[in-house]
């Protein structure tokens, strides 16, 4: 096993020498903070802006919190599913909860540590460990059934068509058989000397399976038999260092009408066409969380700590928030004319969506938030923190 790079908390720092996780590793490994891997918790990094003072602000209300337990180093990620919410911690601890009301369903446990969020739907609920281990549950918290794929699970799982997508740190994806786990098809790309350490997951839309790599690359594969459809670059390498030559694709491709965007650490932000993988726009940025779309705008956290909202059509700028410099930005959500974004010490932040000003700020548990707020179907959101903090919040619409 090759030695694993963590990459300090602010991007541009210094490169510190980690020891070996669990899981096979096949290249060095730049650890990222998407927020992957935060100072600790309530703790500030160097220089990270301090809050400006709200004068007014939008009405917050909190439906429900519960804790679902410690991520620790790890991204979990909840999934919604129907009626319920899914959640996962570092300990092997997997929770189903009302989605309305937040009240556990059922709370079971894997019998081993997993790496990364939940994957829910067709009533199915899927998580990954440091081994490689796929572990399928019914919507009953009853254990289904358990592959191998080749590296550590990073990333939730996908579930589609009777098709459960993994990705595992090796840079595979697996296509398993939503029945038993036998593997249909995997799609495999080669990775660079050196990569970002990162839950980049997939996205699924339309019977396609669209993933970034390593490199600056997006690919659209056939969900059904694993087939490329078309590769497209978001971004070239560039510099002489290795370090220099990171752009990896992070966070997830988001897919909106005929379009999917992708942006890259060191690189650029891109929108291709769906059916074909045709770049219609592209310009600088570099970001370690990922990127919103909604009607009019595209919407990103970059590395620096600025939410940026671009013009959907060309990619020019629209504005800029940049009093969160360094506070470790998740990615935006886009809820109507609310931009939320949350940081490294739990708060989540309301900008105008027409203008980035700050509209709105609520705290959570003071831990990092440790995956990008997720829409609820009421209209609300869901946040997860490092130590297991869920809350569902609603806003004005």
């Amino acid at each position: 096993m090759k030695r694993t790079w963590a990459f300090a908390a602010m991007l541009g720092a210094t490169l510190l020498l980690a020891g070996c996780g669990g899981g096979s590793t096949v290249s060095n490994v730049i650890d990222t903070i998407n927020p992957l891997n935060w100072f600790g918790s309530r703790s500030a990094a160097p220089n990270m802006a301090a809050l400006p003072e709200l004068k007014q602000s939008i009405k917050v209300g909190t439906l429900w919190q519960a804790n679902v337990g410690d991520s620790r180093r790890d991204i979990f990620s909840p999934a919604l599913a129907g009626d319920s919410v899914y959640a996962a911690a570092q300990d092997g601890t997997i929770t189903r909860l009302d989605v309305g009301s937040g009240k556990q369903l059922w709370r079971i446990s894997a019998g081993e540590p997993l790496t990364g969020g939940v994957g829910a739907g067709s009533g199915l609920v899927v998580v990954g460990t440091g081994k490689g281990e796929v572990l399928a549950y019914d919507s009953s918290g009853t254990a289904l059934w358990k592959t191998l794929v080749s590296s550590e699970v990073l990333a939730a799982p996908q579930i589609a068509q009777g098709v459960v997508v993994v990705r595992s740190a090796d840079s595979r994806i697996f296509g398993l058989d939503a029945k038993d786990g036998k593997r249909k098809w995997y799609y495999q790309r080669a990775t660079p000397a050196l990569t970002v350490r990162s839950p980049v997951g997939i996205s699924i839309a339309g019977g396609v399976v669209y993933a970034g790599f390593a490199g600056g690359k997006l690919a659209a594969i056939d969900l059904a038999n694993g087939a490329v459809r078309w590769e497209a670059t978001v971004s070239l390498p560039r510099g002489t260092t290795e370090l220099e030559r990171v752009t990896d694709v992070i966070g997830l491709p988001v897919v909106d009408g005929r379009e999917v965007c992708a942006v890259a650490y060191q690189g650029r932000i891109g929108c291709f066409d769906r059916a074909s993988g045709q770049a219609l726009w592209g310009r600088e940025m570099s970001s370690t969380s990922g990127l919103a779309l909604d009607a009019g705008y595209a919407f990103v956290s970059d590395d620096k700590g600025v939410v940026q909202a671009l013009d959907r059509s060309s990619g020019t700028s629209v504005w800029r928030q940049d009093k969160l410099a360094l506070r470790n930005l998740s990615a935006p959500l886009a809820l109507g004319h609310q931009i939320v974004v949350a940081d490294i010490q739990g708060f989540v932040h309301f900008l105008a969506r027409d203008s980035g000003a700050f509209t709105g700020r609520v705290a959570t548990d003071g831990s990092p938030v440790s995956t990008n707020p997720i829409a609820l179907p009421n209209g609300g959101f869901l946040i997860q923190t490092r130590n297991g903090g869920l809350y569902a919040f609603s806003i004005p619409q």
